[in-house]
């Protein structure tokens, strides 16, 4: 049961309701209206349907169990559709490829190590992330309904896709979600010059009573490895402030940008970008979710957690698991004070109803242009990038299954 959340969850968020629609006067206010992502050329369509059977037929060839099929199936294809393009179809080759190295588990089950009444600790035992995810958050969902919180920690996990899938789980239940994850150290500290932590990325869901509901998702560096692979596929630079390169100096170079994960040399940088900028705040944020996730659920973390590609610190890590740390939370505002949907329209309203400052598009809140997308692309097909179906033909090859059908 716990494993179907989700999908029940994605088929709610479906027919949410809408105050958000706008009307256009020029074709720039519709680009705006949308994530700065989102292609207006060199895209082909691909229908939901069709991408998650494509991305179930590549997993299920690589070894993976049917229903964890079509949990990261369902995870990726979320991700798509919401425009987070760094984290959807663009990740499956990476999932596909750990299952047939075996680098993850593809018998192995979640399992509830440690547990009291508002709290657990679950082992993923180097299961899929997203098999993980969906479980830790599900039960973080029914601890919340008696206990009015729910803190779960998932420890031998892996990547999960977006973190913002789990924390809206918890809508669907009228709860608060959050998610947070440590990944592979690809950011580099205020003023090093090495990478030590991962993106980090931290996911708040809130429901809502009359608008769309309010969700944040966003990783603690500068920029998500996903855009920066999405750059270099483009052949495009990077904009100053998102990579160092080897001696710790901002590049725009993509390609420098994307090897640093291997080689361990220069990466991204935190939010925020130069220190003058405030990039030690990012820094600093994601080093709480370090503190929250891998550290307390006594997982690797920092410079511990190794790389997709190869172990960054030479002898460590090369036979495990990612072992990465992950945190899900859901709570239960009537357990606080009653009315918390109602204010949360309040809230949004103010800021959406702010001015725009002169010559800028309308205020939005975060998740507006994400959901938006996904209303979008759910009635016309996914946009996706012309050299990323090409490379969807190859991976299709390399699992023997039939490629992608386009629109």
């Amino acid at each position: 049961a716990r494993g179907r959340e989700g999908e029940r969850a994605i088929m709610a968020w479906v027919g949410l309701r809408s105050i958000s629609r706008r009307t256009f006067s020029t074709a720039a206010d519709r680009r705006h209206y949308f994530p700065s992502d989102f292609p207006t050329a060199d895209f082909t369509l691909v229908g939901q349907e069709e991408l998650l059977r494509f991305c179930s037929d590549c997993l299920l060839s690589s070894g993976a169990k049917p229903k964890h099929a079509d949990c990261v199936a369902r995870v990726l294809v979320e991700a798509d559709l919401r425009a987070v393009y760094s984290h959807g179809i663009n990740r499956l080759k990476m999932y596909a490829d750990e299952c047939r190295t075996g680098a993850v588990d593809v018998e192995a089950e979640p399992v509830v190590e440690r547990e009291r009444a508002g709290t657990a600790v679950v082992s993923g035992r180097n299961a899929l992330g997203a098999v993980c995810g969906e479980f830790s958050m599900s039960l973080a969902i029914e601890k919340a309904k008696t206990h009015g919180i729910g803190w779960v920690l998932a420890r031998n996990s892996n990547h999960y896709g977006i973190a913002g899938h789990y924390a809206m789980m918890a809508l669907d239940h009228g709860l608060i979600g959050m998610s947070m994850t440590n990944t592979s150290p690809l950011v580099v500290p205020t003023r090093a010059k090495n990478p030590a932590l991962g993106t980090n990325p931290i996911a708040l869901a809130a429901p809502t009573s009359g608008r769309d509901p309010f969700v944040l998702d966003m990783a603690t560096s500068a920029v998500a490895l996903g855009k920066v692979e999405v750059a270099h596929r483009r052949g495009d630079k990077l904009p100053l402030g998102w990579s160092v390169g080897p001696s710790g100096l901002p590049t725009d170079d993509a390609e420098a940008a994307v090897h640093s994960s291997v080689t361990g040399k220069g990466g991204l940088m935190p939010l925020g970008g130069l220190e003058e900028n405030g990039g030690y705040k990012g820094y600093g944020l994601a080093m709480l979710v370090e503190v929250l996730g891998g550290v307390l659920a006594d997982s690797s973390f920092g410079r511990e957690v190794r790389t997709w590609q190869s172990p960054l610190l030479e002898g460590e890590g090369a036979d495990e698991g990612a072992n990465l740390g992950q945190t899900f939370v859901a709570i239960d505002p009537d357990f606080f004070m009653p009315g918390f949907p109602q204010r949360m329209d309040r809230f949004v309203d103010q800021m959406r109803g702010l001015p725009s400052a002169e010559g800028q598009p309308a205020v939005m809140v975060p998740g507006e242009p994400e959901l938006n997308a996904r209303r979008e692309q759910s009635e016309h097909g996914i946009r996706l990038h012309d050299s990323l179906v090409e490379s969807l033909h190859r991976l299709a090859e390399e699992c023997g299954v039939p490629r992608v059908g386009l629109l």
